[in-house]
C-alpha cells in the first residue's frame, strides 16, 4: 500500500506508518495552500497512492469517484469536514479523522482568553503603553479592578471534547460547571446537566461548543442571549453560524451582557459586520486561532495513527 500524506505530519508518526504501507509526503503547507480537487487528483495519480491523509485539500466527489479504490481517508481535522463522505461511503472508502486533536489548545486559550477579558488585561496594557499612569497613583487599581474566575457558574452548550476539557481544568478553580447537550451522560458527578434556557439564565459564562448543522444553524438568538445576566461573558469558539450575530451584536452593543470572547466569525475574514463586533471595547476577538498550536499536530497524528493501525489489525469500525 501506499499513503499520501498531505496533512503536517511528524517524521515519528510517518514513520509509525509504514507497519502499513510507504509513505508519501507532500505536505500542504510546503505547497502554500491546500490542494484543490485538481491538484489532488493529479497528486493521487502520480504518486499511485492507495490511501490518503488530508487536512485541508478538497477531498471531492470527483477526486473519490477518480480513485474509487482507495483503502481509507484519514483527515487531521475535528470534523471530516472537507472530504464528500457520501461519495466515499458509496464507494466503501472508511474515513477516520481526528476529534478532540484540539481540544486542550482551545480549552487553554478559553481560560486565556476568559479571565483577560474579566481581568480587562488588553485595556489596561493600552493604558500604560500610552503613558497613562500619571493620571494619578490609584487611576489603574480602580479602572481596571476585574473579577475573579474561581467561584463562578460555567454553562456549556454542548459537551463534547472540548468542553469537557475546559470543565476539567476549571472545576479546581473552583467553578460550578452546567451543561446543556442531550446527547451526553454527566461524565463527572460534580457536572450538572440542566436546560438549554438554564444555562443562559444562570451562567456567569455561557461558552459554545456546537457543531454547524441544520438544527444549530443561528439556534443561538435573542431569546437565549436575551436572558444572559447583565455581568455574564460570552464566548465562541465553535463556529459563527449557529449563532444570530445581529443578535449578539445588539447585546453588544446595548451592553446588555458584559462582553465576548470571539474565535469565530460568520465572514472570514471578517466583514463590517464582524468588525462591529471585534472593535468593540466589550470584546476580546482572536482570527480562528483558539486550535493553532503546535502540538495540535502531534495530537492528531497520535489520534490518527492509532485508528489506522487498528484499522489494519481488524479491530475497528468506521463512521
Amino acid at each position: 500500500m501506499t499513503i499520501l500524506i498531505t496533512a503536517p505530519y511528524s517524521e515519528e508518526g510517518r514513520q509509525m506508518l509504514s507497519q502499513v504501507g510507504d509513505v508519501v509526503y507532500r505536505e500542504w503547507k510546503q505547497h502554500g495552500r491546500a490542494y484543490d480537487a485538481e491538484e489532488l487528483n493529479d497528486l493521487l495519480d502520480r504518486s499511485g497512492a492507495d490511501a490518503l491523509i488530508t487536512e485541508h485539500d478538497q477531498v471531492t466527489a470527483a477526486v473519490i469517484h477518480a480513485h474509487p479504490r482507495l483503502s481509507f481517508i484519514g483527515v487531521c481535522r475535528g470534523t471530516p469536514s472537507n472530504v464528500d463522505l457520501d461519495a466515499a461511503r458509496e464507494h466503501g472508502i472508511p474515513v477516520f479523522h481526528t476529534p478532540a486533536r484540539n481540544a486542550q489548545a482551545v480549552a487553554e486559550m478559553f481560560l486565556a482568553n476568559v479571565i483577560s477579558l474579566m481581568r480587562k488585561t488588553i485595556p489596561s496594557r493600552e493604558w500604560l503603553t500610552h503613558r497613562h499612569w500619571n493620571d494619578g497613583a490609584h487611576t489603574s487599581y480602580l479602572e481596571f479592578k476585574g473579577a475573579e474566575l474561581a467561584g463562578k457558574t460555567i454553562g456549556m452548550v454542548g459537551f463534547g471534547a472540548v468542553a469537557q476539557r475546559i470543565a476539567g481544568m476549571v472545576k479546581g478553580f473552583p467553578c460550578t460547571i452546567q451543561y446543556y447537550d442531550p446527547y451526553v451522560a454527566p461524565p463527572d458527578a460534580g457536572y450538572r446537566r440542566t436546560t438549554l434556557e438554564a444555562v443562559f439564565a444562570t451562567s456567569d459564562v455561557v461558552s459554545i461548543h456546537l457543531p454547524v448543522t441544520p438544527e444549530t444553524m443561528g439556534m443561538i438568538d435573542k431569546r437565549l442571549i436575551g436572558r444572559m445576566q447583565p455581568h455574564a461573558i460570552f464566548v465562541n469558539t465553535a463556529r459563527a453560524s449557529v449563532v444570530n450575530r445581529d443578535d449578539l451584536i445588539d447585546a453588544i452593543e446595548n451592553h446588555r451582557i458584559g462582553g465576548a470572547v470571539l474565535d469565530v466569525f460568520n465572514a472570514e475574514p471578517p466583514d463590517e459586520k464582524d468588525y462591529r463586533l471585534i472593535d468593540h471595547p466589550l470584546v476580546l476577538a482572536t482570527p480562528h486561532t483558539a486550535g493553532a498550536t503546535y502540538e495540535v499536530e502531534d495530537h492528531h497524528v497520535d489520534i490518527l495513527n492509532k485508528k489506522i493501525l487498528d484499522w489494519a489489525h481488524g479491530s475497528v469500525s468506521h463512521h
